[in-house]
Order: structure tokens, then C-alpha cells, then sequence
């Protein structure tokens, strides 16, 4: 994708000013990292750091029938939200593929936000609207939002200054509207990294000031600015899908681990439903394992796994582990070997020992 296409986030020149290295990722020019991943990663870990993920999607469903449409076209139960609590889930294809995962905000009883992956941004309007019933109005708002992610142990501490302090009362998945910095904005306990933290959706002409607040008030605290690249190795570190790696169209989220976010016997029928129910009859060829290498080498997308001379899985994410000083990866395995203990992973012309888990890598204490 050329310069004259990428989309541009409200605080691109911001981020310039700060020395943010720009790339093109899911169509827009985004900061990969300020001073180094490793840097900002243990930031993240031990202090505080702010990251922008105004590329991500939002779209808002308005109407008495709001909780009912959105529960059509999810797995997962939005009916038992209550206002202010946001939702983990998927959308599947009428196949059982996964269509995108995202977050599902129950503002009041008659308007619903839903976060999606800046990537399927098009897909997942598309496949909303192929799938409405029209009773309900559906509108893609992402460009009316700006977002910003502040983690890490200080995350609060940094907030309670520039607001009146009701953030650090939310529960985890929830969400509220207050003012920060003077701009309001919604507050949610909510983010990709295994640390505790915020993620806040601001009027996109507001962005600016909510910026330079949080950063001036995480002076005292440390705070780092941070981008895309460690914010991939920390997730990675707290078993974090990624969609379009750890996840697809072709993948149902019975392979992925993500069973927990389909309620079959849900009031209703959604969309993908008889396709999993078949699924989960059926059982699953492959599941989504962790790998914590133990030799020197880094693991990528796309690289083998080995039991003896059998090839039984392929890497999903791969990256090093700053937390744990070794190469950590998710990779489907076929179901045969699922629960095998050591496997190999195929580096060039190497094969680097491995250790296969369930468990995230890193969970904070």
C-alpha cells in the first residue's frame, strides 16, 4: 500500500514529533516503536505505558432491538450484559469460520458499541449488514473515535490525575463515560497487553488534549509512549490471539480455544450456530497450543513443528519474550499430539527444542 493510500490516525503528527518510527499496518501509518520494543515492553510490564489504537474499527447499533441484533450475529451471550459492561467474543460464518473477534460494549439497553480489528473493519460491516434484520439502526462511527490504551501497574496512578478518579473503580470489562482532560470520553478496564489498565475512546477532535494530558501527568510515573511492536510481544506473553495469524475464516473457535465464547444454548439462533454445534459433535483435528523454546532462536509464523520426523503443527505468532528471556510462539497442533510435552520447531536448517502449554506465558501477579 502506497503513502497517498494509508489512512492516518488523529495523532500521526504527535507521534512524529515524539520520534515514533511510522510503518503501514492494516492500512494506516502507525508508531511500531518510539526507542526500542525491549524498552518499551518492560515499561509496559513495570511501570506505565500509552499506546494509540485509534486504527481499531467501531461500529454503534441503535434501537429497542439492539441486544437482540447484535446476540444474532455473535457467539457469545450478549444478552447478559448489563449497561456499562463490555463482552468477549467472535463472529463466525455460517461455516464456523471465524469472521473477526472484538469486544461488545452494552452502553444502555437500546445502543451497543462494538470494537472491531482495524484490519476486518470492511469485512465485519459487510458481514453485519448482510446479516441485520433492519430493525435496528447500524452505523460504522470508527472515524469519529480516537483510542488510546494506557497499561501497566501505573496505569491508574497517571489517570486519577486527569480525572476524578471513577476509573479506578470500574471492574474489569467495564466501561463508563467520564471526563478526562476535559473531554469526555468512555472509559474501559479493558486491554491486549496482561497488565491491568484502560483503554479510552475519545471524540477524535479530542484526542490531542487527552494525549498531551496523559503524558504529562505519567511524567511522575515514568511513562513510556509505545507502539505496535511491543504490543505484539505482550500480548504474545499473556496468550492473546491475534486474528489473521492465530485465527482466520478457516478456523472455528472450538480449534482456537476459544470455546468459552460460544454459548449454544443461548435464547435464539445466531449466526454459524448448527455449523458448531456440529463441530463440537465431531471434535476437533487441531488445537492452538503454546511453545516455550528451550534453545537459542527465535520461532516465526509459518515455521514447522516436529515430533520425531512427523510434522505435527505449524506456528501461528512467534516472537522473543522480553519477560522471559526465550522465544515463545502459539501454534496449531494436530490433535494427536496436543498434549505431547516436548516438540521440535523447524528453524531454517535447524530444529530448536520446545515445550508445549495451555497456560499463558506471563500472568501478572
Amino acid at each position: 500500500m502506497s503513502d497517498e493510500t494509508l489512512k492516518h490516525v488523529p495523532l500521526e503528527s504527535r507521534h512524529v514529533e515524539h520520534g515514533a518510527r511510522m510503518v503501514p499496518f492494516a492500512g494506516f501509518s502507525m508508531p511500531l516503536q518510539y526507542t526500542s520494543i525491549t524498552e518499551e515492553h518492560a515499561a509496559v510490564r513495570e511501570r506505565v505505558g500509552l499506546f494509540d489504537v485509534s486504527h481499531m474499527g467501531e461500529i454503534e447499533v441503535r434501537g429497542e432491538d439492539a441486544v437482540a441484533e447484535v446476540n444474532r450475529i455473535v457467539t457469545n451471550d450478549v444478552s447478559k450484559l448489563v449497561d456499562g459492561q463490555a463482552l468477549y467474543t467472535v463472529m463466525c460464518h455460517e461455516n464456523g469460520g471465524i469472521v473477526d473477534d472484538l469486544l461488545v460494549y452494552r452502553l444502555a439497553e437500546d445502543h451497543l458499541l462494538l470494537c472491531v480489528n482495524a484490519a476486518n473493519r470492511d469485512k465485519d460491516r459487510e458481514h453485519i449488514f448482510a446479516h441485520a434484520t433492519g430493525s435496528c439502526e447500524i452505523e460504522d462511527t470508527g472515524d469519529s473515535w480516537a483510542q488510546l490504551a494506557l497499561q501497566g501497574p501505573r496505569a491508574f496512578d497517571v489517570l486519577d490525575n486527569i480525572t476524578d478518579g471513577a476509573a479506578r473503580d470500574l471492574g474489569s470489562f467495564f466501561g463508563a463515560f467520564m471526563e478526562v482532560a476535559g473531554v469526555r470520553c468512555l472509559v474501559s478496564r479493558t486491554g491486549y497487553t496482561g497488565e491491568d489498565g484502560v483503554e479510552i475512546y475519545i471524540p477524535a477532535e479530542g484526542a490531542g488534549e487527552v494525549f498531551d494530558a496523559l503524558l504529562e501527568a505519567g511524567k511522575a510515573h515514568e511513562l513510556a509512549l509505545c507502539g505496535l511492536g511491543c504490543r505484539d510481544t505482550l500480548r504474545l506473553e499473556a496468550k492473546l490471539h491475534l486474528y489473521g495469524q492465530d485465527m482466520d475464516d478457516e478456523t472455528n473457535p472450538f480449534e482456537a480455544g476459544l470455546a468459552w465464547t460460544v454459548k449454544l444454548g443461548k435464547e435464539g439462533d445466531f449466526v454459524g450456530k448448527q455449523a458448531l454445534v456440529e463441530a463440537k459433535a465431531a471434535g476437533v483435528s487441531k488445537r492452538l497450543r503454546g511453545l516455550v523454546v528451550q534453545d537459542k532462536g527465535v520461532i516465526r509464523p509459518g515455521y514447522e513443528v516436529y515430533v520425531g520426523d512427523e510434522q505435527v503443527g505449524v506456528v501461528t505468532s512467534g516472537s522473543y519474550s522480553p519477560t522471559l528471556e526465550t522465544s515463545i510462539g502459539l501454534a496449531y497442533i494436530d490433535v494427536a499430539f496436543a498434549n505431547h510435552e516436548e516438540v521440535e520447531v523447524a528453524v531454517r536448517k535447524r530444529r530448536l527444542g520446545a515445550t508445549l502449554t495451555k497456560k499463558p506465558f506471563y500472568t501478572r501477579s
